[in-house]
């Protein structure tokens, strides 16, 4: 998974914490992690097309959240950054090679390959667990461990 996903995913929190109606731009965004305007812009623009953000433009423009925190799933934000495509994909190597060959018997390669259907429980597993954990249920964790980022945020993003 990339760190686009990570930035999002603070980004998103930021400005649920920030939570005072006006557009954040990306510099400002940015400047709250320390993070490069440009991959960030990148990602917030892909949080819009999956209608995790609203993008107003102009001079006083920016972003904001299109959604309320408890209907954003992890699973969303991931989806957003990464894209729907498989985490694993099966190039069906087990039908090549030396080991292959030997196995070229009827019906040897009939069923799905067992390390695709391993591989594909675990990974649907992970993307129920993902839809199972809001945005707010990731920043109420967050702000138990760290009391003072939400305050943080709200300051850095112009909410106090």
């Amino acid at each position: 998974m990339s760190k686009g996903v990570e930035w999002a995913v603070h980004t998103l929190l930021n400005l649920a914490w920030a939570d005072h109606g006006e557009p954040v731009s990306t510099a400002r965004l940015a400047a709250g992690h320390d993070l490069p305007g440009p991959y960030l812009h990148k990602q917030l623009q892909a949080l819009v097309r999956a209608g995790l953000l609203e993008s107003v433009p102009g001079v006083r423009g920016g972003f904001l959240l299109a959604r309320a925190p408890e209907a954003v799933s992890m699973l969303d934000i991931v989806l957003a950054i990464e894209g729907d495509e498989p985490l694993f994909r099966c190039t069906e190597i087990r039908q090549c090679g030396l080991i292959g060959a030997q196995c070229a018997g009827p019906g040897d390669f009939a069923r799905p390959c067992a390390v695709k259907t391993a591989l594909g429980r675990a990974e649907a597993a992970w993307r129920e667990a993902l839809a199972a954990q809001s945005l707010a249920d990731v920043g109420r964790e967050s702000a138990a461990h760290a009391p003072a980022f939400p305050g943080a945020a709200r300051r850095a993003l112009g909410g106090d």
